[in-house]
């Protein structure tokens, strides 16, 4: 089984990922983030990088796949920069596998 992902982004951001053959999401608010995020995870996307200002708007829609083996919903940071979701959503994640954070510096 080949796997596929995608990238759900402002079009600054996604246009480097098209480059290299990801399969590409532009959104401009959460509501679109999450409509494409919906519609990506139902065309049986494994990975799916979303920008962190675009997942910081739609995070109960993320939390619907993150404890699913079939989709991966993995923040980024934009063109603009991190906020650090990816990470704090990283140590969640290996919290939850072993029952504590031992990234925690």
């Amino acid at each position: 089984m080949l796997y596929k992902a995608a990238v759900i982004g402002d079009s600054q951001t996604v246009m480097g990922f098209k480059a290299v053959g990801l399969t590409t999401a532009s959104a401009n608010d959460g509501e679109e983030a999450a409509s494409r995020l919906h519609e990506l995870a139902n065309q049986d996307y494994a990975v799916i990088y979303i920008t962190e200002q675009l997942a910081a708007q739609i995070e109960g829609d993320i939390a619907q796949y993150n404890d699913t083996p079939q989709v991966a919903v993995i923040p980024i940071p934009s063109w603009e920069g991190a906020l650090g979701i990816g990470l704090k959503e990283l140590h969640k994640a290996v919290e939850r596998a072993v029952g504590a954070d031992i990234l925690k510096q």
